[in-house]
């Protein structure tokens, strides 16, 4: 049996996205994304709950990140799932779960 490793989110972005360029010429773009799914309790009440996603991207997808987002692009993400781990300054082992993207889309707001 297959498995897929697929995601999609829409959402803000957090920040202005930090590019890297690599002595090799290799470039990646990491941001944040908001998505905000709005609900109704079981009281009646309208409620929100937002939630942060860290995005990379590579190359070709990094180049169109550099040139079109900025802090509050409104974006449709598609990308694949991934788990790294690095050990920080003080030689705590952490783990980060991101989306390595493979397309992005900036959108356009309905208000």
């Amino acid at each position: 049996m297959s498995t897929t490793n697929r995601v999609q989110l829409t959402g803000n972005l957090g920040n202005d996205p930090e590019i890297k360029i690599f002595d090799k010429g290799g470039k990646v773009a990491r941001f944040s994304v908001a998505t905000k799914e709005e609900y109704t309790t079981r009281n009646g009440e309208k409620a929100s709950d937002t939630q942060w996603h860290f995005i990379s991207a590579w190359g070709k997808v990094a180049d169109k990140i550099e040139a079109e987002l900025q802090k509050g692009s409104f974006v449709s993400i598609e990308g694949r799932l991934t788990t790294r781990n690095y050990t920080d300054k003080n030689g705590v082992k952490k783990y980060i779960t991101e989306v390595v993207a493979n397309e992005v889309v900036l959108n356009k707001r309905a208000d």
